[in-house]
């Protein structure tokens, strides 16, 4: 979640940059799951769209973790049914 972390710092220091409403917009895009249009990355400089890759790195770790968790989650109750049931 470092990635997140920098570009939150980033966004609360210069809100109005160009940087900070394209990582507003990338991470909008990513929580609603909603289209992205990548060229707006090229825009960022090298620094940033370096965070933008992270963001979405971290963002795909993340959503493979609360799958996992799901699933976890789901494995449980199942085992518990079958276990009540016996």
């Amino acid at each position: 979640m470092l990635a997140v972390k920098k570009a939150r710092k980033l966004i609360q220091t210069d809100p109005e940059s160009a940087g900070a409403k394209t990582l507003s917009s990338l991470v909008i895009a990513l929580e609603s799951n909603e289209a992205f249009p990548l060229g707006q990355l090229y825009a960022l400089s090298y620094p940033q769209f370096e965070l933008a890759l992270e963001i979405l790195a971290e963002w795909r770790l993340d959503r493979h973790y609360s799958s996992k968790v799901r699933l976890l989650d789901l494995s449980v109750q199942a085992a518990q049914l079958t276990g009540a049931k016996a």
